[in-house]
């Protein structure tokens, strides 16, 4: 059946119908062809022509800059053909030069494999020898040498490459020939992740440079609303923005849903599974994005009762998919996608990125994603063939979900987000340091690569005797190995284990093992629940037994900060808003068991709390404001309450992040000042950058935050405006009357000079 089919179907259901907020039918387009000043090689051009392959605007735009020596980066859209538009240059040079090297990153061992296939095939298709080899954790150690040593094109993740550096002698034939760095799925390298990742980068380039190599880079990534900024912050070199896609679209359909209409219980992955259960009984192979693990679980599940009521369980095949299965797991559920023998797959964001899965026709997204750059991602995963696409977005109680469903004009007119790198984490810039001079001795040349920061902390790792003075510059003197002490993604180092049975069933940082895996808590596993038995957090050790139950679990926690040096300040009448450092420490102290919404009970919990130092930023208000909630019968702290919610759940309207990246308390009296405070940090120590934009953004997002609540029917507050899904008190107090005060004060102060 057809794309249409299903959305005639869905408009006809009387269930579905009255739940579609809005469809919008997004028209295809004609391929726009370009031309290059100077034709291909010819066993390129031979290659082009016999796959009947014309190139589009955007690919010779980018094969032109590459002639040019310069670096770039493509921000056309899914499935535009980006793959052949930075592999051809490559190729080319490759060709011409015959000691030339590439080096090719992509965030993820099945994305690197992916490419492998990409690269084997143009390599036979044109008989030019590239050599292409996959380098990472997987390579068996007999391997390693002859791609070493006769590679020209090594594909890795950031991870390996964080390895590798130290042992950069045994590359120097690759990296006498390195002439470009491909960064695919660019976009992935945002907050602390990203800001590792660019200092990885700039030592990767210290090496080179030690090889008279400055190579090019090619980055390839979704729609940012900064990329130049963002492409210059990743790799320190200016990169030529190519965005005007040549390449044809398919008519797509975009339909946005919402389960919560007046008088009816709704429930998102309730309506998630229906939906994806009927595009898949219209013949249409669909993919459902999650927006947590335990989602992803959960929806698959239902989905196979509803088959399993329907006397169908052996007609479809559905299956979930998510970061934390074993390698082996995720490779076969890769492979029957491909091949077709799925008809339908849960996801979470693990395969939102671009690796190939097959021409699917729809997918379904379990609530809206939480920025406009990720939600296009996953619409973009279908409609990958010559015949038009659905995709639909369910929406969840959150107040952005909401917000789009009755505004459906600001869904489709959003603009993308920025991608934030922050290089002054002073933790992560010490870490990448120590990493450096476990490469090559450190010197006053580096500090232009490293920043401000190079000198002071130099200094300081001196003095803690982490590097040590030589002759030739700073060398690590560290007792354990740089790179095994210094994570890339910001996490935990701590990584914990959950066994059933004997039974690795997967692995959790030690923030991850907290919220979904304390004694108690109930634990989704390929549809299998599982409840947890044990917790040892200094063993790093989580116990699980299955079980049958129809409850779930959800943990509650204690924020408390303390301010540290202030970065800026900016005074406005009755409020003053100043970023700088903060101390977090979160306390669990308990968990409630749920069931359809019903807290059925609640248990202590006795972990031990988390504590560590990031950057936010503080809206300290006059005490006039309670007088002002006080005199209107107001509840002070459920407005300040309610207002720090409805800030945060906006704030991705703007940025690239979401609620996790993003951490939140209010005090009526913060004890530094005696008087009310909203303080809004980043969710990671260090801190991502992110907060540090809110001065500048505080007016919109005030704006947008007061629309939300203003225009929500509710009458105390409630999931589609105030209620906010992490909250670790249990959204309470909440004042929604006092919250929209609080918000129109900002708005207030902001607008007098």
């Amino acid at each position: 059946m057809t794309a249409e089919a299903l959305l005639a179907a869905l408009k006809g259901s009387e269930r579905h119908s009255r739940r579609i907020a809005a469809v919008r039918s997004i028209e295809g387009r004609e391929a726009a062809y370009g031309s290059l000043e100077r034709p291909l090689s010819l066993r390129l051009e031979r290659m082009l022509d016999e796959r009947d392959i014309r190139l589009y605007t955007h690919q010779c735009a980018a094969i032109e800059e590459c002639r040019l020596g310069g670096s770039l980066i493509l921000t056309t859209p899914t499935a535009s053909g980006k793959t052949l538009g930075f592999s051809l240059p490559v190729l080319e040079r490759l060709e011409t030069e015959p000691a030339a090297t590439a080096l090719f990153l992509y965030p993820t061992k099945a994305l690197a494999r992916d490419q492998m296939r990409v690269l084997l095939d143009l390599e036979a298709a044109s008989g030019i020898r590239i050599g292409p080899a996959v380098y990472d954790g997987d390579t068996p150690q007999g391997m390693r040498p002859q791609i070493r040593n006769q590679s020209r094109i090594v594909i890795m993740n950031p991870y390996e490459l964080h390895q590798v550096l130290p042992w950069h002698y045994k590359w120097s034939r690759f990296l006498a020939g390195l002439q470009f760095i491909v960064i695919d799925e660019a976009h992935r390298y945002r907050g602390v992740f990203g800001s590792s990742i660019a200092l990885l980068l700039r030592r990767l380039e210290r090496i080179c440079r030690g090889y008279r190599r400055t190579p090019q880079y090619l980055l390839s990534t979704a729609t940012l609303a900064n990329p130049e900024e963002f492409g210059k912050m990743l790799t320190g070199h200016p990169c030529r923005l190519i965005e005007r896609n040549g390449a044809p679209q398919q008519k797509r359909h975009v339909i946005l849903y919402n389960p919560y209409i007046p008088g009816e219980t709704g429930s998102t992955i309730t309506a998630a599974a229906e939906v994806m259960l009927t595009s898949v009984r219209h013949d249409l192979q669909t993919l459902c994005f999650a927006q947590s693990r335990k989602t992803a679980e959960v929806i698959t599940t239902v989905a196979k009762e509803y088959l399993q009521q329907a006397g169908e369980v052996d007609r479809y095949e559905l299956a979930a998919y998510r970061a934390g299965y074993l390698p082996s797991e995720r490779r076969d559920l890769e492979n029957r996608l491909q091949q077709g023998q799925l008809h339908g797959l849960t996801t979470t964001s693990a395969l939102e990125v671009g690796i190939d899965i097959g021409s699917l026709d729809a997918v379904v997204l379990c609530g809206y994603p939480g920025t406009m750059i990720a939600t296009w991602q996953q619409i973009g995963r279908a409609g990958r063939r010559e015949v038009p696409s659905v995709a639909t977005v369910i929406a969840q109680q959150g107040p952005l979900d909401q917000y789009y469903m009755h505004h459906p004009e600001a869904f489709f007119a959003a603009p993308h987000e920025q991608a934030i790198i922050d290089l002054g984490n002073p933790a992560i810039v010490s870490g990448q340091l120590l990493c450096a001079a476990a490469e090559l001795p450190l010197t006053d040349g580096d500090q232009d690569l490293f920043g401000p920061l190079f000198s002071p902390l130099t200094t300081a790792l001196v003095r803690e005797r982490l590097l040590a003075e030589t002759e030739s510059g700073l060398v690590y003197a560290g007792r354990q190995r740089a790179t095994e002490a210094v994570k890339l993604d910001g996490l935990s180092g701590d990584i914990f284990r959950v066994v059933a049975g004997g039974r690795v069933l997967e692995t959790l940082d030690r923030h991850q093992a907290y919220r979904e895996a304390f004694a108690g808590a109930i634990l989704l596993h390929q549809g299998e629940t599982f409840a947890v038995t044990a917790m040892e957090p200094e063993n790093l050790d989580i116990t699980a037994e299955p079980v049958d139950v129809e409850y779930t679990t959800k943990p509650l926690h204690a924020t408390e900060i303390t301010a540290g040096t202030v970065a800026t300040t900016t005074v406005r009448p009755g409020l003053t808003i100043e970023t700088g450092e903060v101390t977090v420490q979160e306390t669990f102290t308990g968990y409630q068991i749920r069931q359809y919404g019903e807290v059925l009970a609640t248990h202590h919990l006795g972990l031990p709390p988390l504590t560590f130092q990031t950057r936010g930023v503080s809206l300290k208000f006059s005490a006039t404001l309670l007088q002002d909630l006080t005199v209107a019968g107001l509840d002070p702290a459920g407005a300040l309450h309610g207002a720090e919610h409805a800030l945060i759940a906006v704030m991705p309207v703007h940025l690239l992040c979401d609620r996790q990246d993003i951490g939140g308390v209010s005090m009526v009296m913060a004890p530094e000042t005696g008087g009310p405070l909203i303080c809004i940090y980043d969710g990671c120590p260090g801190g991502a950058g992110l907060t540090a934009r809110v001065p500048s953004l505080l007016g919109k997002l005030a704006a947008m935050a007061g629309d939300l609540v203003t225009s929500c029917p509710c009458t105390d507050g409630c999931p589609a405006c105030i209620h906010s899904p992490k909250c670790g008190n249990d959204n309470c107090p909440l004042d929604k009357q006092g919250t929209i005060m609080v918000l129109a004060k900002i708005q207030a102060a902001l607008s007098t000079p």
